[in-house]
């Protein structure tokens, strides 16, 4: 077994070599024996995928061989794909060999075979979606919500999630595996992906099961433990988000009103660092009498205009029953506590509760 470990140890330098320059050497005998390890690869995973202990072990080696754990169990399976992809992106792959490397795929072993598609039909598959995922946006034809490309990459994120969290039993294991997908993404970036994949938990697996058929016991331990793994799931993101006030005040400036508004109305733990963030946001405004309105009082510590933060909690407002009347309670308490004048330019907060009406 330590034999199989050391060799499972190669494959991120297999697929470091793939995207390097050092192709430019390979011969036809060099590309077919890349290959080769990579089908080796696939076949440890078919072998030990139900095999919990082996797993982890090829988990743990995994993540051991490599300075940030972004490689899993998981992608041993993967390997033949992963592997032709990067080579095939590749431009300094002889052509030769890339001509070699597109007859060895489609002439791949178990072409076909199986539950899901293997060799050439996966990689025109998934080239095709990167390529339709980068075409310009037109404007949106339904209502606002994720877009495609943040709400593609989510479900992409939530899936190797739920697979990291099948090899790595512990929290911390995956919020590490998740702060080291996070921080490769530029932040608006990855700021879009989280969000998208917190809605995606609140809109995911439907509320009946797959069938339409009547809940067994099993079908109903089958989606209570769906949305225990959505609920620990949503726990990382939330964790890696609120971790930082820094962050979260980035993600907050990121994201339009509305969205935050429909988060903020599914999760509790981000709606009371939401309040708090715009409690903090709104005590930078001073109200100019001259100009009658309130103004930011120092331009590199007031993030919000006056508009803006009305616009905030308004939409907050008009969330759910428990948010609106949360957001509501949360103003009226701000209010009392700047002395609970019914006046205009003396609170922000009662300006803002006069100006919804309550």
């Amino acid at each position: 077994m330590e034999l199989v470990l050391g060799q499972v140890e190669q494959l991120s330098a297999l697929l470091a070599v793939s995207r390097s320059a050092l192709v430019r050497d390979w011969d036809s005998l060099t590309l077919d024996r890349a290959l080769e390890w990579a089908r080796y690869f696939q076949h440890l995973y078919d072998r030990f995928r139900s095999r919990p202990q082996l797993r982890e072990a090829v988990g743990r080696r995994l993540r051991r061989s490599q300075p940030s754990p972004l490689l899993g169990f998981s992608t041993l399976g993967r390997c033949p794909q992963l592997l032709g992809l990067a080579l095939l992106e590749n431009r300094a792959l002889p052509p030769a060999a890339c001509r070699r490397l597109l007859r060895g795929l489609l002439q791949c072993p178990g072409a076909g075979a199986g539950p899901e598609p293997r060799g050439l039909e996966l990689l025109a598959r998934r080239k095709a979606a990167a390529c339709l995922l980068a075409l310009p946006r037109r404007p949106p034809r339904r209502p606002p919500g994720p877009e495609a490309r943040p709400r593609a990459e989510a479900q992409l994120l939530l899936s190797r999630l739920r697979e990291e969290g099948q090899e790595v039993r512990e929290a911390a294991g995956q919020l590490r595996w998740l702060c080291g997908v996070l921080e490769q993404l530029p932040q608006p970036r990855a700021f879009e992906v989280v969000a998208a994949a917190l809605a995606l938990l609140k809109q995911g697996p439907g509320t009946e099961p797959a069938g339409g058929g009547s809940r067994d016991g099993s079908s109903l331990d089958g989606y209570q433990a769906s949305a225990a793994g959505d609920g620990c799931t949503a726990g990382l993101l939330l964790s890696w988000l609120l971790d930082s006030q820094e962050r979260f005040s980035a993600f907050c400036l990121c994201l339009p009103a509305s969205h935050l508004a429909f988060l903020a109305g599914h999760y509790s733990q981000l709606s009371r660092a939401y309040l708090d963030l715009l409690t903090l946001w709104g005590s930078h405004l001073i109200y100019e009498p001259l100009q009658g309105r309130w103004v930011k009082s120092c331009l590199d510590k007031a993030e919000l205009s006056w508009e803006e933060l009305r616009q905030r909690f308004s939409c907050l407002c008009q969330g759910s029953t428990l948010l609106k009347e949360q957001t509501q309670a949360a103003l009226k308490l701000l209010r009392t506590q700047d002395g609970d004048f019914n006046v205009c330019g003396i609170s922000v907060w009662t300006d803002l509760l006069m100006e919804a009406g309550y």
